[in-house]
């Protein structure tokens, strides 16, 4: 994507079903589910980058014996950072005592961070300061081993300032108004209730306080804990947690935003936010990995068994669609098909843009996440190529000579890699008024594969505010003189803001919005975004279930093609030389393409919780008022 989104954190789970003992004699080391979680969150940096943390639990440890560990970091390398800082750790004590190297029993007593039971997490902060305050997993602690609970997720709530009010008026004094902490804590809350209820059935019992410990371990109704703390959740999540005895859990929103995936074995139970990952650091099939079900919690005990509970009834699936077409690695076996296929569906289009000259076009794509919808739409290329050479020799072969046929045959589609991204430059450390020459130079070309003839056609995943793309690569590709510049977006035009954790807050700071306003000036239909805003502002005091998306209305009055040629429009710098067009990919074919993640209301306003309709809404009217705010 040439334009950089912050968004996607990602978690991983690992509980190790056998004593630590079965994992030094099978493979060779105790520290097995450690060098697990480190390969997980690894294989998940592409979510995270602003911070990591990982937390463990020791199950059956004695009073007064550490049995939580914690480590986070915001550093520049943050994963190798908290793992690095683990293994000083872990080698400090094993140089300090040799008695602990061959003795599992006394490892998982005097180590720190050895144990059963791992949680990991790769951030991606979507607005606020990058402080280590904000890093998770997140520790609620407590004397009592069961009420200790650790927090980690990919989540984003829109009604955050409703849940700290209700934990207010719940008698809690919450420390700030963030999601996360504010869903710890009301999580927090009911577990202290529950605890306190199993405490007093023991003692109706008869039981001690100590005798009571391990009953209130083995009853703890996690489902009832999560079903009572998510009753009023607005938002995509998939949050994982533990629970100081060693229960576990992860919990995925009932329409299925955010996305989390689970393998089980006889040896361990793994948790991730992507598929290919668990599929790889354990090399299992891809029909091993399963997904946890929207509304639904896997919830591991501490005597090791899993089970898959409903807690809130799913609605209509809406799994996010940019997890398929940006943000999730594409080596998983379903979404490497459905990038191709985005590739592939936007064909016409592209043909209508060139002409049908795809002998004097060259196809490119902009690096690297749009290099597998490229081969997608290359191969469509080729396939269309062929048909027409079938074509013309079934209705020339009277005519047709061995050297004609061969010429003929030899001709193919023209692939080059024409943009190159300088990893080394970063656009996001300096201020306006130098950013934009930074920008300028994030992408170097490939110069002398383009005639002034040749249509240049370069595909990316997607275009959001478009700055990338109008300060530095449409200046840089008519810098090979083409012809014809055609940017093609995989992804429909991004037309609204994201509130369930991509990045994308502020409606203004979308190149559709300014488009359809151009549009809406131009047109003397400016009138429009002044209605709006009066439907919005009377909905300010509605509930969420009431109030409705009304700034649809500032794309109705156009077709999604008037929009697109606007973009190009406003993309184009005076100085380009080359015609310039944009082609986005439709809703229909993003459907088509990606079945199983309908989640589209970047592209549509659709929303698929109520607080989103409420979010649009606010976000248009901060733009309306001049305010430079987050709607949520």
């Amino acid at each position: 994507m040439s334009d950089a989104l912050q968004h996607e954190c990602g978690i991983a789970l690992v509980r190790l079903l056998k004593p630590l003992e079965f994992y030094k004699e099978k493979y060779g080391t105790a520290f097995y589910g450690i060098q697990k979680m480190y390969l997980l969150m690894e294989k998940q940096h592409n979510r995270g980058q602003d911070g990591a943390g990982f937390a463990s639990i020791k199950l059956d440890m004695e009073p007064g014996e550490r049995y939580i560990s914690r480590v986070r970091s915001n550093h520049a390398q943050p994963i190798q950072d908290v793992f690095a800082q683990i293994n000083d750790r872990i080698n400090e004590e094993m140089a300090s005592h040799p008695e602990y190297a061959d003795n599992v029993p006394l490892q998982k007593e005097k180590l720190p961070y050895l144990g059963e039971l791992f949680l990991g997490h790769v951030r991606y902060g979507t607005f606020g300061k990058n402080s280590i305050e904000s890093v998770h997993p997140f520790l609620r602690q407590n004397n009592w081993m069961h009420r200790n609970l650790i927090l980690a997720g990919n989540f984003n709530m829109t009604n955050v300032k409703e849940l700290f009010q209700s934990l207010v008026e719940l008698g809690q004094h919450p420390k700030e108004m963030a999601d996360t902490v504010t869903v710890m804590e009301k999580i927090g809350h009911f577990l202290d209730d529950e605890v306190t209820d199993l405490y007093q059935e023991c003692k109706n019992n008869g039981l001690t306080k100590r005798e009571a410990s391990p009953v209130i371990a083995e009853k703890l109704d996690v489902a009832k804990i999560l079903t009572r703390a998510s009753k009023n959740l607005d938002g995509g999540y998939a949050m994982a947690g533990l629970l100081g005895h060693g229960d576990a859990f992860v919990f995925r929103d009932p329409a299925g935003i955010r996305p989390a995936y689970f393998y089980q074995d006889d040896e361990v139970v793994v948790v991730a936010s992507e598929r290919p990952v668990i599929q790889t650091v354990f090399n299992v099939a891809f029909e091993k990995v399963q997904e946890i079900e929207p509304g639904n919690a896997l919830i591991i005990k501490k005597n090791g068994t899993v089970s898959m509970q409903e807690i809130l009834t799913p609605t209509v699936k809406k799994a996010c669609s940019f997890e398929r077409i940006y943000f999730s690695r594409g080596s998983d076996a379903e979404i490497y098909q459905e990038r191709k296929n985005l590739g592939r569906l936007i064909l016409p289009a592209v043909l209508g843009a060139i002409d049908e000259d795809t002998d004097n076009t060259v196809f490119s794509y902009i690096p690297n996440t749009a290099e597998t919808s490229f081969y997608g739409l290359v191969e469509a290329a080729q396939d269309f190529l062929n048909q027409r050479k079938n074509n013309f020799i079934l209705k020339n072969r009277s005519k047709l000579t061995k050297e004609s046929l061969q010429e003929l045959l030899a001709v193919k589609i023209r692939t080059e890699k024409v943009a190159i991204k300088d990893a080394k430059l970063r656009t996001f450390i300096t201020e306006d008024s130098s950013r934009d020459d930074l920008v300028a130079h994030v992408y170097d070309v490939t110069y002398g594969v383009i005639k002034p003839t040749d249509n240049l056609v370069i595909i990316d995943d997607s275009i959001v505010r478009g700055t990338t793309l109008k300060m530095s690569i449409i200046k840089m590709m008519d810098r090979l003189n083409p012809k014809r510049i055609v940017v093609v977006s995989s992804a429909p035009q991004i037309r609204y803001p994201d509130c369930y954790g991509i990045d994308m807050a502020k409606l203004e700071g979308l190149v559709a919005f300014k488009a359809a306003l151009e549009l809406l000036k131009e047109r003397n239909l400016y009138h429009i975004v002044d209605e709006v805003y009066a439907k919005c502002k009377a909905q300010e005091n509605f509930k969420d279930s009431e109030v409705v998306n009304y700034v649809t209305a500032i794309y109705e009055p156009f077709q999604p093609q008037e929009v697109s040629d606007k973009i190009a429009q406003m993309l184009s710098s005076p100085e380009i030389k080359a015609e310039v067009k944009i082609i986005f990919q439709t809703v229909e074919d993003l459907h088509i393409a990606c079945p199983k993640n309908l989640g589209d209301w970047y592209f549509t306003g659709d929303y698929p919780t109520p607080g989103g309709n409420r979010v649009v809404n606010r976000a248009f009217m901060n733009f309306y008022e001049g305010k430079d705010a987050r709607a949520y």
